[in-house]
């Protein structure tokens, strides 16, 4: 197959329930806005932080999703741009500029300019080299903020209030706060998924299965990769954003390479590829570690054997699971 025909069919490589993509993603928006109601009907409280922290991790899962997944770029070093994100909000606001309209333009310019930066540089290596040089960029990022001894260095920052919006506290109300993140949700899931469908993303999709063929044909290849990582990278600085506000707080620990394992491990979980599939990888992920640590203090030494386990033995994750089910019921 020639390049030009991978880039034509590439929207459908790897794609689990193509049919159902839509459908399945608009039942998942309903039930996860049916939340506050529920809650209100006797649902457990805790459930509407804990859903708003998933959703703000979806988001990051979503952006790592677009050049993991469809572009088969491997980042370990994609919290750092959680941190940028959370940290400049956080000091915008203990400098007294807590207005989003403000915070949110400074958030998708630093972290273009350390994604053109970084991804300038890790993109002329593939494979493990890949992997590690932007877990050497990652590091670099949680070792600054440590030494931000003014904004609190390694013991983190503690904002003394939540963003506004034009003045007004939007956020201050959990519901309101709750609503805010699932339309940024929605609206990044619209925005990949737009991306993805266009020829950029075709072209992104089919220089993950043969580079070379597609630069025969005449595309940059390095040029698409280091676009998609940018905008990768300016989607995860949003979720920073959210993950400050919602917190009050901000860390080093934000940008660890931890944490940009846990993105890594939510993609996959899900379904690599799927888009909506990191949605639901970063809900599993957040339940499944909350549900376990209620258990034991050891949840941990729990949790990752059983992700492994799930990794192993398990094709497409949780939509190629929910997937296979729909194809047998249809069958």
């Amino acid at each position: 197959m020639s390049a030009a025909d991978a880039i034509a069919e590439a929207p459908n490589v790897a794609t689990p329930l193509p049919k159902r993509r839509p459908l399945f993603a608009a039942i998942l928006f309903v039930l996860i806005a049916l939340l506050p109601l529920a809650v209100t009907f006797g649902l457990p409280a805790h459930w509407m932080t804990l859903v708003t922290r998933a959703m703000i991790f979806a988001i990051a899962a979503l952006s790592l999703d677009l050049i993991l997944g469809v572009g088969g770029l491997v980042s370990f070093g994609h919290a750092a741009f959680i941190g940028i994100g959370a940290y400049a909000t956080g000091i915008l606001i203990t400098e007294g500029r807590p207005e989003a309209l403000l915070i949110l333009p400074v958030i998708l310019i630093a972290c273009a300019i350390f994604g053109a930066i970084t991804g300038a540089v890790s993109l002329r290596t593939r494979g493990v080299a890949f992997i590690m040089i932007t877990l050497a960029f990652g590091q670099m990022a949680f070792f600054l903020a440590q030494a931000l001894s003014a904004y609190g260095g390694d013991d983190g920052l503690t904002l003394p209030e939540r963003s506004t919006v034009l003045g007004y506290d939007l956020f201050a109300n959990r519901t309101r706060f709750f609503y805010v993140v699932l339309a940024a949700l929605a609206g990044c899931y619209g925005l990949v998924s737009m991306i993805v469908a266009s020829r950029f993303g075709r072209v992104l999709r089919a220089s993950r299965e043969n580079a070379t063929r597609v630069t025969v044909t005449g595309f940059d290849v390095g040029r698409v990769r280091l676009i998609a990582y940018v905008i990768s990278g300016m989607i995860a600085g949003l979720s920073g954003f959210f993950l400050a506000n919602q917190t009050e707080f901000v860390s080093p620990a934000f940008m660890s390479w931890q944490r940009s394992g846990e993105l890594i491990f939510m993609v996959v979980l899900g379904g690599t590829g799927s888009l909506h599939g990191a949605i639901v990888g970063a809900i599993a992920f957040l339940f499944a570690e909350d549900v376990l640590a209620s258990w034991t203090e050891h949840w941990k030494a729990i949790f990752g054997p059983l992700i492994v386990l799930f990794v192993l033995f398990t094709r497409g994750g949780i939509v190629g699971i929910l997937g296979k089910l729909a194809g047998r019921r249809d069958g």
